[in-house]
């Protein structure tokens, strides 16, 4: 399993995980759904109470990711399979992303 940090406008808004069958799920944290200054992240994924499940990487982390030659460079420097998403978001949008979403690993929680 691997875990994300969420960030909006460098607050915690939720935590994104990949499970080790390949699945993947969102929820926001309790103090972001609980303070009513704050909004979702994505209209796809709206801001609730709930757990969000899919099979596939959410779209909207998906669009975060580099394409072309980008990714590749990504890929090689970090040595990351090209079609690792998890792993690719994890290092492209930690510091330098469209928007105001960033992502920072959970280590060892």
């Amino acid at each position: 399993m691997r875990k994300v940090r969420v960030l909006f406008k460098n607050e915690v808004a939720g935590v994104l995980v990949q499970n080790d069958d390949g699945t993947f799920i969102f929820q926001y944290q309790d103090d972001w759904i609980k303070d009513i200054t704050t909004k979702s992240i994505s209209p796809t994924l709206p801001k609730a109470e709930k757990t969000f499940f899919s099979s596939y990487l959410f779209p909207f982390f998906y669009n975060m990711l580099p394409e072309g030659s980008n990714k590749q460079i990504v890929c090689k420097l970090n040595r990351i399979d090209h079609d690792d998403h998890f792993g690719i978001l994890m290092v492209s949008a930690k510091y330098d992303s469209v928007g105001a979403v960033t992502i920072v690993k959970i280590e060892n929680e």
